[in-house]
């Protein structure tokens, strides 16, 4: 099976702040042209690659850049960290001003949709299966993912590196081995014709929460906001510590937008009136939310969190503050901690509460990466080479949903044929495996993951939406002032 699998992947894998305008960009480079020739394999290139990976994410990343780098040996990849998802962006944004950028880059949607306004990102359209490039080859070193070793044709271990010509662009194999609810996200630009992203990895949110205490008291997970309201005034019932919160949730941004889809209230719009939040149904569901905050029936890493010192409610979820956590399945290392001694009990996994539970709503979030256009078309070409290597990886893929939780952005049936994968997927529990058991719980709900609309100002919109709650959970704003501020900054933004 191994040697199946290692022939796969080298048939399909190897053929291979924002509100400020870009006025002062020094001009967008220009569109890629295929050179004469295609991929200059004599010449060496380097890439930039920005991202937020914590340090076991990069550990893996490294060992595949190295593996990339062998089958290309002219190309040299570097990447740095920056911090998180917002460090990504602004960073980004203040080096388009300057005429300077990465070549590649972790990204949301609406991301894209900002750093576009300078032109800057590289539509991948020619590069599909049925794009320009299709019948274009380069010459491709053959190593073997899993050993890091040469091999030849037939996938056998090899003295000497043997190379041959795979296509520079997807294959229609390639190209089909993505799950295509993620596949279908790097159209999400409003016109649904160009492609600028391609998924890296997936996550969605779920609850961690606290098993041994819900099996202990007959507790089960929320299914529904109300039940969670119920479940809230229990535990304060049951610990009446009041320094202990029932719940937590990481990402005000991500509540405030999966409550709009959820209740089907508007939100935003990539067409006419964008900012379209400020309405009596929103403002209900922060004034409930904001009652509970009073009961303390929950907080956020926002509130928990002091000065410089950021406090994730994961954190307080295994020292026993809180009893469940709403987070990212991306982040479920974080949620466990193996020394028994200072997390005496299970961690349990359920989807995020809804308002119709026949019509659940979650999050599709995670990594995507999108391609900077270069003025050296071989930057490009290389950075292309290796998005396609590390995205229909089978085994970095493993690594990373092993790793935090990420669910993998290649079908199941192919995950599935990974022995690597499918042995691990099956061991899901909520100690050593709990990154098993997120994953599993994410995938269940594939067919209920949404997407916002991405626009020049929808990241803007984000941040601001997820201020409101802050604000008005922090008492530094009532409801109505903190919608009338938010949209009235973003209107004052993006009016032209």
């Amino acid at each position: 099976m191994k040697k199946k699998i290692g022939a796969l992947f080298i048939a399909c894998a190897m053929i291979g702040t924002v509100a400020v305008g870009f006025s002062g960009c020094r001009g967008a480079a220009p569109d890629f042209e295929m050179p004469e020739g295609g991929f200059d394999i004599n010449k060496p290139v380097t890439i930039t690659f920005y991202h937020s990976m914590g340090a076991n994410l990069r550990t893996s990343l490294d060992e595949h850049i190295a593996i990339f780098e062998q089958m290309f040996p002219n190309i040299t990849v570097e990447h740095t960290n920056l911090g998180d998802w917002n460090g990504v962006r602004d960073t980004i944004i203040t080096e388009l001003q300057g005429g300077n950028h990465p070549n590649i880059a972790y990204c949301y949607a609406d991301h894209v949709a900002d750093y576009n306004v300078a032109n800057a990102v590289l539509s991948l359209n020619d590069f599909l299966a049925d794009g320009a490039y299709n019948d274009l080859t380069v010459p491709t070193v053959l190593v073997d993912v899993e050993t890091a070793e040469y091999v030849d044709e037939e996938g056998n271990p090899s003295d000497e590196a043997v190379t041959v010509e795979r296509p520079i662009a997807f294959t229609q194999e390639e190209q089909d081995m993505y799950n295509p609810i993620y596949f279908e996200e790097g159209y999400e630009f409003g016109d649904g014709s160009k492609m600028y992203t391609l998924p890296w990895a997936k996550s969605t949110e779920v609850i961690f929460y606290n098993k041994t205490f819900f099996d202990e008291h007959e507790l089960t997970p929320p299914t529904t906001w109300d039940e969670m309201e119920a479940l809230c005034a229990r535990i304060k019932e049951i610990d009446t510590n009041s320094a202990h919160v029932p719940f937590g949730y990481d990402s005000e941004e991500n509540w405030f937008i999966t409550m709009c889809e959820q209740q089907g209230s508007p939100y935003t719009s990539a067409t006419g009136d964008k900012f379209l939040f400020d309405n009596a149904e929103n403002k209900a569901f922060v004034t409930r939310f904001k009652e509970w905050q009073d009961k303390k029936y929950f907080t956020t890493s926002t509130l928990a969190s002091t000065g410089t010192n950021t406090v994730y409610t994961s954190n307080l979820l295994l020292d026993g503050t809180l009893y469940m956590s709403i987070g990212s399945t991306g982040g479920t290392s974080y949620n466990q901690n193996l020394s028994e001694d200072k997390v005496p009990f299970q961690v349990g996994i359920a989807p995020v509460p809804q308002i119709d539970p026949a019509h659940p709503k979650m999050i599709s979030q995670g990594p995507s990466v999108c391609i900077f256009k270069d003025e050296d078309p071989q930057k490009v070409l290389a950075s292309w080479l290796f998005v396609k290597f590390m995205t229909t990886n089978p085994l970095y893929q493993t690594e990373v949903a092993m790793s935090n939780g990420y669910m993998p952005v290649l079908k199941q049936e192919i995950m599935n044929e990974f022995p690597t994968y499918s042995n691990w997927v099956q061991k899901a529990n909520g100690s050593t495996y709990l990154t098993a058991q997120a994953v599993q719980v994410g995938m269940a709900h594939e067919s209920d993951y949404f997407v916002s609309p991405a626009f020049h100002g929808s990241s803007d919109a984000r941040d601001q939406v997820g201020k409101i709650m802050q604000q008005v959970f922090g008492n530094t704003k009532t409801v109505d002032q903190a919608f009338k501020d938010a949209l009235d900054y973003l209107r004052a933004q993006f009016s032209a």
